[in-house]
């Protein structure tokens, strides 16, 4: 078995005392050398407990998953971090698929992907069809395709962590990193695992509307500094069809019934004209965005020279 001493694993818990001890005990099984929950503000024994399996436990000073992520982040020394939620979901016994990417230096980031292995309950059609829909959003909008990108199975060296820019205070954060990682071009791999079903006792503090609603908004803004095109080009393409459809309606009413819409004429032009000065914004940025990577590209390949 390899050993992972240079491995922590970070665990985001809120009450989590019916699975969390079996969580720790199985990565000190595979050899992960430190676990680190870091608890947010559970009303149950789930930092007790954690504690009584070896595992360092610190309370979360805000609240999200989000915010416990980065704190935990910080809090660590070693060089690879497997992350992992504390409901059991997440086989600790795969951790080794994660990790041996990054220990044989062939990615700096893996993602766990559940679909590969869903077991029956594990996660509802709504969810599902919401996951499926968010994978092809962020495809379509950053060009990578990361398998799960909501996955909170994952592993990743500290390094390529601190050269993300993260801010999202709730679920989110996996959908930022995935961005981050098409951003910063951070080599992804992305590897099989099983998602299990909840145990019995245990309940999900995601809520499939307003998280999912969440998430959406997350990877829509941040296409902003990924893909300017996509970003602008989609609004000014709004713009601009309701324009072309006032006009159209301004135009029947002109030369079918003989009746003038000056309002609307101008509010026509308008829509018009800012859907299109919109479309040149995204373009003009997608260049620039396109500069930059090639100059962060030559800078990094003269710091390796």
């Amino acid at each position: 078995m390899t050993d992972y001493e240079d491995v922590c694993a970070l665990v985001p818990t809120r009450n989590e005392a019916t699975t969390i001890g079996s969580v720790v005990d199985g990565l000190y099984d595979v050899g992960i050398g430190h676990v680190l929950v870091v608890d947010g503000h559970s009303e149950d024994d789930t930092q007790r407990i954690a504690r009584e399996h070896d595992a360092d436990v610190i309370e979360q000073t805000g609240s999200g998953k989000g915010q416990a992520v980065r704190e935990g982040v910080e809090h660590i020394d070693e060089t690879y971090v497997l992350l992992l939620d504390g409901d059991a979901t997440n086989p600790p016994e795969q951790a080794p698929r994660l990790l041996d990417p990054l220990v044989e230096g062939r990615a700096d980031h893996v993602v766990g992907d559940r679909t590969a292995d869903m077991q029956p309950g594990a996660m509802t059609k709504l969810n599902q069809f919401g996951n499926r829909l968010i994978n092809r959003a962020f495809h379509r909008i950053h060009g990578e395709e990361y398998g799960d990108i909501l996955s909170g199975y994952r592993a990743f060296t500290r390094e390529s962590f601190e050269q993300m820019f993260l801010s999202a205070e709730g679920f989110g954060i996996e959908t930022e990193m995935a961005v981050e990682c098409a951003r910063h071009n951070i080599p992804v791999e992305v590897v099989p695992t099983t998602y299990r079903a909840r145990p019995e006792g245990s309940e999900t503090n995601l809520h499939p509307i307003s998280d999912g609603g969440r998430i959406i908004f997350t990877l829509y803004s941040l296409a902003k500094t990924s893909n300017p095109l996509f970003y602008f080009g989609s609004v000014g393409a709004v713009f601009g069809t309701a324009g072309v459809a006032l006009a159209g309606y301004v135009g029947y009413d002109w030369f079918v019934k003989n009746i003038s819409h000056e309002a609307l004429t101008m509010v026509a032009g308008v829509l018009l004209l800012l859907g299109v000065q919109l479309v040149m914004f995204g373009v003009v940025s997608d260049i620039m965005v396109s500069l930059h990577r090639e100059q962060r590209q030559r800078i990094d390949r003269l710091r390796e020279d």
